[in-house]
């Protein structure tokens, strides 16, 4: 797709849209878009399809079932397929625990309470005792202890369910108490695209505001972007592209004087950062002790050590969490209500939360945030050390990385081949590694450092080299038709539900 790339890149986006419709209404132009979808789609299917002539594949209900060690065999050779890169610390974040005794800690309490439904607290009221407490423990470890407010939230199957959940809420206050009818949230670029899909969900306009040269929240901008329909700004703690925390005092402060909402997004950093500052890190303030943060979302799944999925959205007083509820009174069925999105919910996953956060405390999560800090030091400080790299920002544990001597993605693709999986940003276009507990172990950073100088070093001795995805991560980043990039992603995600 070179054609559609420069010039088109300097030309303003509200209008590069409008270009981009009617380029797409010409058949040739459409023609070859379409070649490109297809090129790429065949190049990846055979990465995003592995299994394909090794197991068993259903494309309806077999006649009769199959046996059950029969099924329990297969699942397992294809765990153990899958395990080694994360078990020997290949992956970046994905798994942020990992042990093996801890792990089977864990599946032992699933299996207790695998039957679990939330929805029903009159027959599981213990899953009312899990969540209560989970969400109890959170806000007291992000500040809530400090100050004289009142704090509560709920459970929610993952971060971008906790990040909905909060949108939705700014925007059914607003609506109510301020008969706001076109809502707009405020967000940094580098905010997570969670806040775009609840924007899209829920009738949000969502503004999104540049970054400094530090890819930390401009406040300038983000003062200028406020309007009366504005309903709630966002900052992230860190941020996931550059592991980097925004000026959140700052913002909130800005926030509160405005008489609107003020969401931190903790997700990655929620069960590390209260813990990297008691260790002595530098860590401005972010949570429940600024007086205009009025919601935190955590994920419990992440760096809380829980298993897929949890999070955890807390709000500044019961007032505030009562718009996040859904409730329905006059249903023939009986009085209704839910407080998060789902009806149903697995809760067994409550279970487990409960038990890995008890089952660490204070001690636990001290001891693991140390040694990733300590080995995310390490790791930052020898990338610095290689010709050709630099980090961006000042991230803690959350290393991104670009290049101005190589292809960054072609670097990458390097590293990917030797079984290490890096994340791919862009805009500008880098990578980054989520340490994790899996990269403490003795021996990983020295091996990631090793596999990632011989990356630059290949990719500096063959600069020519196309490679097999490194062209569409550079092609992705580039194309500044990003109805084209979108499109490309979904069909992506219609390869994923190919048999």
């Amino acid at each position: 797709m070179q054609l559609l790339q420069t010039p088109l890149g300097r030309i303003n986006p509200r209008w590069l849209a409008r270009l981009e419709k009617i380029l797409r209404r010409i058949p040739s132009v459409q023609a070859m878009i379409e070649k490109e979808y297809q090129e790429i789609m065949d190049r990846l299917e055979p990465a995003l399809k592995p299994y394909r002539g090794d197991f068993s594949a259903f494309s309806r209900l077999p006649g009769t079932g199959r046996a059950q060690q029969e099924i329990i065999s297969e699942m397992e050779a294809l765990r153990d397929r899958e395990a080694a890169r994360w078990k020997e610390g290949f992956v970046s974040g994905a798994v942020y625990h990992g042990d093996p005794a801890y792990i089977d800690f864990l599946n032992r309490v699933y299996a207790i309470h695998s039957q679990v439904n939330p929805l029903h607290t009159d027959l599981w009221p213990s899953v009312s005792k899990f969540e209560a407490e989970i969400v109890s423990m959170t806000a007291q470890m992000l500040g809530a202890g400090e100050t004289t407010n009142e704090f509560c939230g709920t459970v929610t199957s993952g971060g971008s369910e906790s990040i909905l959940l909060a949108m939705k809420t700014y925007r059914d206050r607003a609506r109510e108490r301020k008969g706001i009818t076109r809502p707009q949230i405020v967000a940094p670029e580098t905010a997570h695209p969670a806040f775009d899909k609840a924007a899209q969900y829920f009738g949000i306009k969502i503004i999104r505001t540049p970054v400094g040269p530090d890819f930390r929240a401009d406040l300038k901008t983000i003062k200028e972007a406020l309007n009366r329909n504005t309903i709630a700004i966002i900052g992230s703690a860190p941020t996931f592209p550059h592991g980097v925390i925004d000026p959140i005092a700052e913002m909130s402060e800005l926030a509160r004087k405005s008489g609107i909402g003020f969401h931190t997004d903790a997700c990655l950093g929620g069960f590390i950062l209260p813990w990297a500052e008691k260790l002595g890190y530098p860590v401005p303030p972010f949570d429940f002790r600024l007086p205009g943060v009025t919601s935190i979302s955590a994920d419990t799944h992440k760096y809380g050590y829980a298993a897929k999925g949890t999070s955890v959205i807390l709000y500044r007083g019961q007032e505030l969490r009562r718009y996040q509820y859904f409730t329905a009174a006059d249903w023939p069925g009986g009085l209704y209500f839910s407080p998060n999105m789902s009806g149903s919910r697995p809760g067994g996953l409550s279970a487990v939360c409960w038990a890995a956060m008890v089952s660490l405390g204070e001690k636990g999560y001290l001891e693991a945030s140390g040694k990733i800090l300590q080995t995310a030091e390490n790791i930052r400080r020898d990338i610095e050390s290689i010709p050709g790299l630099y980090v961006l920002g000042d991230p803690l544990w959350i290393i991104s990385f670009a290049s101005d001597a190589v292809d960054i993605y072609k670097v990458m693709e390097y590293m990917a081949a030797r079984k290490w999986n890096l994340n791919p940003l862009q805009k500008p276009p880098a990578v980054h590694f989520a340490v994790t507990l899996r990269h403490t172990q003795p021996g990983i950073a020295e091996k990631f450092i090793a596999a990632l100088r011989a990356a630059v070093e290949h990719a500096r001795a063959n600069p020519e080299e196309k490679g097999e995805t490194a062209p569409i991560y550079g092609m992705a980043a580039r194309l500044p038709l990003r109805g084209v990039v979108s499109e490309m992603l979904r069909r992506f995600a219609d390869l994923l539900y190919k048999i």
